[in-house]
């Protein structure tokens, strides 16, 4: 069969979770929407094949089998999380926006001391309005020839879009996996860095926007943002991290990172493989548009680790308790590891 959808619809049947779709769920309906949301999966009819998993070119597999590189503290980073949530809504002109930042920002200074920064910008919505953002930069190791960017966003959406009830709808998501995750991982690996400094440079940078919408139009804004007006050094490649805290995790390479990057791709499943991490699998799934795009675009390799499978997206459900210590450890060790065998 032949699928050929706008690029702005995507395939839902394979997002449907049972416990909040059961009659969709049992029946395997396909819905396309016509939606513009945050981390979203394109669908033409390429992309809509590669959604049935197709395997992944082969990789080299020099890695022999070894422990993480570094001491991931799960817990931690867990703590880390669901400190962000309880900021409640990180969504530009909210005070929870504000404190999170200052949080993060905050966080990051006692591990990268002043390297850590601000990068503020604004956006105009129309009108004569603009809207203040912030990405947060950080920097390990920067006069190493060789520089890594390790990026997450740390905004959340404004509204709950993909709830059903129109009321519930209207309501910003908590965004622990969609958000909060992230952001709590390269908290942990900025502390590692500082304890045992990397070979090569690592930039670590928080993009605010990347979910504020409801359009693309009005998403992505801070990769957006830096990739036009980067604060550091172009890097030598780039890996993003989104929705990466699910307890049920399973990551997937992303076509889109397959396509610019998949030399990179290699880097992070051969690490996972070394390491005994089984949540990376072994194939393409998904087609995301995400904060790698603009990175893309501006002529860097960049992936995106991201675990699409994820029924609470977009939704008040989107908590702490869909999230789990161990996938962000799992994580967090095949980054140490990819970064720590750089040279």
């Amino acid at each position: 069969m032949h699928l050929s959808l706008p690029p702005r619809f995507y395939r839902y049947s394979c997002f449907l979770s049972s416990q909040r779709f059961p009659l969709l769920a049992m029946i395997g309906v396909a819905a396309p929407l016509l939606l513009g949301v945050g981390c979203q999966r394109n669908s033409s009819a390429q992309s809509a094949a590669q959604s049935l998993t197709s395997p992944a070119p082969a990789a080299p597999t020099t890695a022999a089998p070894t422990t993480a590189a570094s001491g991931f503290d799960a817990d931690r980073t867990f703590a880390d999380l669901k400190k962000q949530v309880a900021f409640g809504p990180r969504v530009p002109l909210t005070k929870g926006h504000t404190a999170c930042r200052d949080w993060i920002l905050g966080e990051l200074r006692k591990s990268a001391g002043e390297t850590a920064k601000r990068q503020d910008f604004t956006v105009g919505l129309g009108g004569g309005r603009r809207l203040p953002m912030s990405n947060l930069v950080a920097q390990f190791n920067p006069g190493a020839k060789k520089q890594v960017l390790l990026c997450a966003h740390w905004d959340t959406r404004p509204t709950a879009d993909m709830e059903i009830d129109a009321d519930k709808k209207k309501r910003p998501i908590p965004g622990a996996n969609d958000g909060a995750s992230g952001v709590a991982v390269l908290l942990e690996m900025a502390r590692q860095f500082a304890a045992k400094p990397p070979p090569v440079g690592v930039q670590i940078v928080l993009f605010d926007g990347e979910d504020y919408g409801p359009g693309e139009d009005r998403m992505y804004l801070g990769a957006k943002h830096y990739a036009k007006r980067r604060a550091l050094p172009k890097p030598d490649y780039a890996i993003l991290l989104d929705m990466i805290g699910d307890k049920d995790l399973g990551i997937w390479r992303e076509q889109n990172s397959e396509a610019n990057a998949a030399d990179i791709n290699d880097k992070i499943w051969n690490a996972a493989a070394a390491l005994g991490v089984t949540a990376f699998q072994p194939g393409v799934k998904f087609t995301i548009s995400d904060d790698h795009l603009p990175l893309q675009a501006a002529g860097w390799k960049a992936i995106d680790l991201i675990d699409f499978d994820y029924g609470p997206w977009h939704t008040l459900d989107d908590t702490p308790a869909q999230c789990s210590p161990a996938s962000l450890k799992a994580v967090g060790d095949v980054l140490a590891k990819v970064v720590y065998d750089e040279k």
